[in-house]
């Protein structure tokens, strides 16, 4: 026995120092409802979760900031279709200025209201931002290219359906569905034709299988809407005579049919009258004739004479220069057309000259200007002493109301039989770009874009409803498509966006669950040792005090 040393008194502390510790950490896991409350009790675990607890921050955030860009992006398109609802306004607009019931001033009227209806839109476009952040683009480079190009290429559009619709009433030609291709010349290189048409390969019953429509842009410019150019010969005209040529190519043989030059150009000037140019060379009737009898269109008598033989065909011809053309189509040469259509009155080409020659010969024996004017009255039914033009269908030539070097060629028409192919000037106003945060580690970024939204760049600063009404309608659909393909664009950003915000909320509860996984205390667990662990420490204190008495058994031995 001994007395100094208590070795059971010592091992009964030390296990109940253990008991007791265990149980500390049992009500620490217990209270605060981790497993992992210090770097001792799992320090790989602990390194892990905060890891982990990193990610999960990191995921929230990221969250934020994508419905930061949620709302972004729903501010956008809401200004956006601000705009739609003003330019379906403008639109409708613009078909009602369209309407020939309407003075200039019911357009000016109209105009008024257009003009306030875009700078709503310029100031949707400037003022539209979040968080004090300019939203869209404020470029002002429009979507239709370029001004001047694209207001030829809206204008062609007009004239050019206005010009078959004539040639097919007057003339019976209508294009068989080929492709004509506008070409815009550069004005420093354009070779001084206004517009031209030109073509490189033929069927086998030798019709223009390409054509192209060549436009030189230095006479086209300023456009000068809704005729183009200047008084008398406007644009619109010179189309009209282009697109003669196109559907004579495209319907007959103007290659070997022996198609005369007179004939070609006479026709596209009589589609829209060739009176000023009579005008200008009738004190050269000589220089008519020899034109006609060489059949050269070197010059301008040349078109003259070609002009005149097409009114003398008109005048004296049942079925006019109407009834040519159609034998043309059908596949007849010149000369049976001509036999044909005169029922029999010239077997031949030659015999036609002849017969105009003769009345040119007569215009020439006149003496006086006066009696030159009355004798083109006669033979050709040539007025040039009063506003008709002398196109076919007009006053003179076909008896109706006058057509005036504005009106003889429509502000719009149906272009049918030909396939346009118009050349791309579209511009690109740009985009503002917004990097959102979409992730719990660098580089995670998720970019919006939002393009300009202001009357520049919609290409429609220009609209004039007084003008071009239908100019206007074309810029303003070019508008809302670009619009509407914006909010689109918008749309399934936003629908990424969201797809990102899910795609992060199930990433933080997995990873938050793992991270559970790795540090939260186990109840059930932690509660059976704490009972245990309580147990054990009552039972401790109590061998210790049995173990405090053991030193008194040596006293007995004293006794």
């Amino acid at each position: 026995m001994q007395i100094q040393t208590n070795t059971a008194a010592l091992y009964v502390q030390r296990r109940l120092g253990e008991v007791s510790s265990g149980l500390a950490t049992s009500l620490q896991r217990l209270s605060s409802g981790l497993r992992v409350n210090s770097a001792r009790d799992d320090a790989a675990g602990l390194a892990i979760s905060q890891r982990m607890l990193t990610q999960v921050n990191g995921y929230s955030q990221a969250q934020r900031n994508l419905n930061d860009g949620v709302s972004m992006l729903s501010t956008a398109e809401g200004a956006m279709g601000n705009v739609t609802d003003i330019l379906q306004r403008v639109r409708e607009l613009a078909v009602q200025a369209a309407n020939g019931t309407n003075s200039t001033s019911d357009r000016q009227a109209l105009q008024s209201e257009v003009d306030e209806l875009l700078l709503n839109i310029d100031d949707i476009g400037r003022r539209s931002a979040f968080n004090g952040v300019q939203l869209f683009s404020q470029s002002r480079t429009s979507i239709g290219g370029d001004a001047e190009q694209r207001g030829v290429l809206d204008s062609l559009e007009d004239w050019l359906g206005a010009s078959v619709e004539r040639i097919a009433t007057w003339y019976g030609l209508r294009g068989n569905g080929a492709d004509i291709q506008v070409n815009l010349q550069d004005p420093g290189s354009a070779g001084g034709v206004l517009a031209s048409v030109s073509w490189s390969t033929v069927d086998a019953n030798g019709k223009a299988l390409d054509l192209n429509l060549n436009i030189d842009m230095a006479d086209f410019t300023p456009l000068n809407l809704p005729n183009g150019g200047s008084s008398p010969i406007y644009n619109d005209r010179i189309i009209a005579h282009e697109m003669v040529h196109a559907l004579m190519a495209n319907s007959m043989n103007v290659t070997s049919g022996g198609i005369p030059n007179w004939f070609m150009e006479g026709s596209a000037e009589f589609i829209h009258g060739g009176d000023e140019r009579v005008s200008g060379d009738l004190s050269n009737i000589a220089g008519i004739r020899a034109a006609l009898a060489s059949d050269s269109v070197a010059a301008s008598e040349g078109y003259s004479a070609g002009y005149l033989a097409m009114r003398f065909i008109e005048k004296n011809f049942d079925g006019g220069v109407k009834a040519v053309m159609t034998r043309l189509a059908a596949g007849d040469t010149m000369n049976q057309a001509i036999a044909t259509a005169s029922g029999g009155t010239y077997a031949n080409t030659a015999a036609l000259v002849t017969a105009v020659d003769g009345a040119l010969a007569q215009v020439a024996g006149a003496g006086s200007t006066t009696a030159q004017k009355a004798q083109l009255v006669g033979l050709f039914n040539v007025n040039l002493d009063n506003t008709d033009t002398g196109a076919i269908g007009g006053q003179d030539a076909s008896g109706r109301a006058a057509l005036t070097a504005a009106s003889v060629i429509a502000d719009s028409g149906n272009f049918a039989g030909f396939k346009l192919v118009l050349p791309t000037v579209a511009g690109d106003p740009g985009s503002n770009t917004f990097m959102l945060h979409g992730g719990a580690e660098t580089g995670q970024t998720q970019q919006l874009t939002l393009g300009a939204l202001n009357i520049g760049a919609l290409g429609i600063a220009g609209v004039d409803l007084v003008n071009g009404a239908f100019a206007g309608i074309r810029a303003v659909d070019r508008a809302l498509n670009y619009v509407s393909a914006g909010r689109a664009k918008v749309g399934a950003q936003l629908s990424g966006v969201e797809a990102s915000i899910s795609r992060l909320s199930m990433a933080s509860e997995n990873s938050t669950a793992a991270r559970g996984r790795i540090i939260d205390a186990d109840f059930a667990a932690e509660t059976g040792i704490l009972a245990r662990q309580q147990i054990l420490q009552n039972a401790a204190q109590a061998m210790l005090a049995q173990a405090n008495t053991l030193p008194r058994l040596a006293l007995s031995l004293l006794g």
